[in-house]
């Protein structure tokens, strides 16, 4: 039998053999662990990663809001504004030749051919033309005007008050082309007046001049119907001023710049300037203007002028005499009505000559 040494020794080989048994089981048990660990973990990795808010790019900026319309006016407007060119026009170029009855009659109905109130329309809207040729009047009220918000209340702001308009830069510019515009075809108006004037005094060597008008009520009719008619706008004029309203063509005006406050007209004509810049005075709003280019001190003086222009042709009996009228009702008060309109300062007719003094009766000498 194998001595108890021997034995303790193999017993404690066989301990010694058991823990190395049950430290590689275990080591390999930790192992097993830690991997069913690992793949356990796994799928929450991207669950972690979630819980990092993403980077979202930034919303695209919002769109730019539309631009405004181009700068013009409603066609009837325009055509408002070529038709009172026109009849200054031909009325200014009479010629005071007259050579027989006949062309009496004629240049009476020409010179009679307007509405004073649709003239007086005419006149605010070809100021408002010539005003546009200011560019930087232009520039500073579209600049204001950058979205269609902005654009809706400057409209009403300009449609309230007209002085409003005055804060724009390049508005006294413009208030100085409306002066010169309507100032300066008033004056040719009132000088071709006086010649017309005039020639009712020089036309009386001619025999014809001192007969008695014929047919008196057939010819004060067929002006009356020359009035309420009018004159149809050359297309010709009419496309100049469109050309004009659109910053196409400018008007050929000068003038100086002008300090406010301004006179009714130029005021009306810088508000329907100021619109059309703004790119809102377009055909659908031709009437909601209507309260802008109005002025009652203008049109009431225009309509004086037609009146009287119709008496003194009731009461005229030799064609020298209708001369007369045509030349101081017909073109002398209208144009002096516009001229002041706009301030601009009338010539005085020349003073009358001093009466002759009286002679005195001599005294008789005491030696008679």
């Amino acid at each position: 039998m194998p001595s108890e040494s021997v034995l303790f020794q193999a017993r404690a080989a066989a301990r010694y053999f058991g823990c190395l048994m049950r430290s590689v089981f275990f080591g390999r048990g930790l192992l097993l662990a830690a991997s069913a660990l690992l793949a356990l973990a796994a799928p929450t990795a991207p669950a972690f990663a979630r819980r990092h808010p993403e980077v979202e790019a930034p919303p695209p900026p919002p769109p730019p809001p539309p631009p405004a319309a181009p700068v013009g006016m409603p066609d009837q407007m325009i055509d408002d504004a070529a038709a009172y060119e026109g009849v200054m026009l031909r009325v200014a170029a009479t010629s005071p030749n007259f050579a027989d009855p006949d062309t009496v009659a004629t240049a009476l109905r020409n010179g009679a051919a307007y509405d004073p109130k649709v003239l007086l329309r005419g006149a605010i809207a070809y100021a408002a033309v010539a005003a546009l040729k200011e560019q930087d009047f232009v520039a500073a009220l579209r600049a204001a005007g950058n979205s269609p918000e902005n654009r809706a209340e400057m409209v009403r702001d300009i449609e309230l008050n007209p002085i409003y308009v005055y804060q724009f830069k390049g508005a006294d510019v413009a208030a100085g082309y409306i002066k010169s515009a309507l100032g300066s075809a008033a004056l040719s108006l009132l000088a071709t007046g006086k010649t017309i004037h005039q020639a009712a005094y020089d036309v009386q060597r001619q025999p014809w001049s001192n007969a008695t008008i014929a047919d008196r009520p057939g010819r004060l009719s067929a002006v009356k119907s020359a009035s309420a008619n009018g004159i149809a706008p050359d297309p010709e004029e009419s496309a100049i001023v469109r050309r004009a309203a659109t910053e196409v063509e400018p008007l050929p005006v000068t003038g100086q710049p002008l300090a406010p406050p301004y006179t009714a007209m130029i005021d009306r004509a810088l508000q329907v300037a100021a619109i059309a810049a703004l790119g809102e005075a377009t055909d659908t709003v031709y009437l909601n203007l209507s309260s802008v280019i109005e002025d009652g001190i203008t049109e009431e003086c225009l309509e004086r002028a037609k009146r009287d222009l119709f008496q003194c042709l009731a009461v005229a009996k030799p064609n020298y005499e209708d001369i007369f009228c045509m030349g101081q009702h017909e073109m002398e008060d209208p144009a002096i009505c516009l001229a002041e309109s706009v301030g601009v300062d009338v010539p005085l007719p020349p003073a009358a000559p001093p009466p002759a003094p009286e002679a005195k009766p001599r005294k008789r000498s005491k030696h008679a």
